[in-house]
């Protein structure tokens, strides 16, 4: 058997391995792909008969610029030559408090809002956006499950993390990060809200400096060059761009998807922030200065909000 053939193998049978550990996360990971498609799907009907267009750009723009913004926080790692950890921590817990502030006030509240206009019950309005983010999670929960990515916390992880290089399973664990956010971006634009999309893809894009800056800093920390660090860092943020058309197709067409779509955003977000962000920054011990930083954060993003939204 020749070497790919060997490591295809390997991979899948390790995959299912997985899979038969983990149905619940397999069997709910379906469920929200199959949403997903669905979404994606219905949409391409109603963009064909619609002709659509500027929503699109808009998102798009905004998911490039995440990976502008991602970019430009991991250069910024080559003017300086060392940020203590203490830093570190605190600058992602301010990322969290962002992400967390812009899920509630950029996502759920207008996802709810525009629920109630299409139904005339509160709480169908709120289970909506809800079932929205319980689709966000199951996506997110599959991912991490069935992807091979590594977290500095907790070591390799997936099926054929040992089969593949340290470098390349944290980029894989960022990329997964970054998608949830692209995804945002996408949705707050699918209908060509500027008070819901504007603040949001602002928020997105001033906490990816600091971000991008950590994972620069991470990645030159294992034994990549401070160029080369900055440089895989950078395309994590291309993953805001893959996120932002698929967000921004699942929450147009149907009335109905974009309610749905903002819910699955924010819970994504929100996985996201409570599964890795939040236990990254007080793997140190920085507990109190990434809490501050994180309610810097969510203070920054209510700031944005009035003044954009």
């Amino acid at each position: 058997m020749e070497p790919t053939q060997q490591l295809r193998y390997s991979f899948r049978t390790a995959l299912v391995r997985e899979i038969q550990r983990h149905r619940l996360a397999a069997i709910g990971m379906s469920v929200s792909v199959v949403a997903v498609l669905l979404l994606l799907l219905q949409n391409s009907i109603a963009e064909v008969s619609n002709g659509g267009g500027e929503r699109v750009q808009n998102a798009l723009l905004g998911g490039f610029g995440g990976f502008v913004s991602t970019a430009a926080g991991a250069f910024l790692a080559l003017l300086l030559r060392d940020i203590r950890p203490r830093t570190q921590d605190t600058m992602l817990g301010f990322a969290a408090g962002m992400m967390l502030a812009a899920s509630a006030f950029s996502l759920i509240l207008p996802g709810i809002e525009a629920a109630e206009r299409l139904v005339d019950i509160d709480l169908v309005a709120v289970a909506v956006v809800i079932t929205g983010m319980g689709l966000g999670v199951l996506l997110m929960l599959g991912l991490d499950k069935f992807t091979p990515h590594e977290h500095e916390n907790e070591g390799p992880c997936g099926p054929g993390c040992e089969r593949i290089g340290r470098v390349w399973l944290f980029f894989l664990a960022i990329a997964l990060h970054n998608l949830p956010e692209g995804m945002a971006i996408g949705v707050s634009f699918a209908e060509n809200d500027m008070s819901v999309g504007m603040p949001l893809t602002a928020a997105i894009l001033f906490q990816n400096v600091p971000e991008g800056l950590a994972v620069a800093l991470a990645l030159r920390a294992s034994l990549l060059s401070p160029l080369m660090a900055a440089v895989v860092a950078s395309c994590t943020g291309l993953m805001e761009l893959l996120g932002a058309f698929v967000g921004v197709g699942i929450g147009s067409g149907l009335p109905l998807a974009y309610p749905v779509g903002l819910g699955l955003a924010a819970g994504a977000m929100i996985f996201v922030v409570s599964h890795e962000v939040i236990p990254e920054t007080h793997r140190n011990g920085h507990q109190t200065p990434a809490t501050v930083g994180l309610m810097g954060g969510f203070a920054a993003m209510l700031v944005l909000d009035n003044l954009l939204g």
